[in-house]
């Protein structure tokens, strides 16, 4: 099976989660006001996009910090990971449209609720396919360093999946709360911001 050196990847997806991370920053635009009072209450009107500038903030840099971990354990990478990866960037550079879009729709009654719903869909996406990713990565171990035990591996991947379990439930609860729907994915980046992907090196 034909495979090649991490090296080039990484800095290709580095770059993708870079400018996808620093996109998000411009949503939040610069008030109109006459005055320190008016300017207050118009960045105060602006709350919506703080609260998802916030939550794809941590969705975009969590991945990244677990996205560089998986990383770190494999010696090589193969083309089929290299089309997963490349699938996987795409949805992470998709994520500031659905960001603006929950942050323009959020107090606009039900169009709130789709704009959250399309939020969670890209987030459902780019769960399973992280979920493939790694799913593949552990399956028969060969693009592994050598040190890693391609047993554990296996055997801790429920913690990486769990989401995919709840993210498809973010798209229900966006037609109840969209709000809650949106803290419900803060609250998800902060789990896998707990290393859920952690592997035990074997001592060789």
């Amino acid at each position: 099976m034909e495979t090649t050196d991490t090296g080039r990847i990484e800095a290709f997806s580095d770059g993708v989660f870079a400018i996808a991370i620093t996109l998000l920053v411009l949503e939040i635009r610069i008030p109109q006001a006459h005055g320190a009072a008016e300017l207050w209450r118009a960045l105060g009107e602006q709350w919506p996009s703080y609260f998802a500038y916030v939550v794809s903030f941590l969705v975009i840099g969590v991945v990244w910090v677990n996205h560089h971990t998986l990383f770190g354990y494999l010696a090589r990478i193969d083309r089929t990971l290299m089309f997963v990866n490349l699938l996987l960037l795409m949805l992470i550079s998709a994520l500031p449209f659905p960001t603006a879009l929950v942050a323009q729709n959020l107090r606009n009654g039900s169009a709130a609720n789709v704009a959250a719903a399309v939020y969670g869909g890209v987030m459902v996406g780019q769960a399973v396919v992280f979920g493939v990713f790694w799913n593949y990565a552990t399956r028969t171990g060969h693009c592994f360093d050598e040190r890693v035990d391609v047993a554990a591996a296996r055997a801790g991947r429920w913690r990486f999946e769990l989401g995919l379990a709840v993210y498809p439930l973010t798209v229900g609860l966006a037609f109840l709360s969209a709000p809650a729907a949106l803290a419900v994915h803060g609250l998800l980046a902060l789990y896998y911001a707990f290393n859920q992907v952690r592997v035990p090196m074997l001592d060789r």
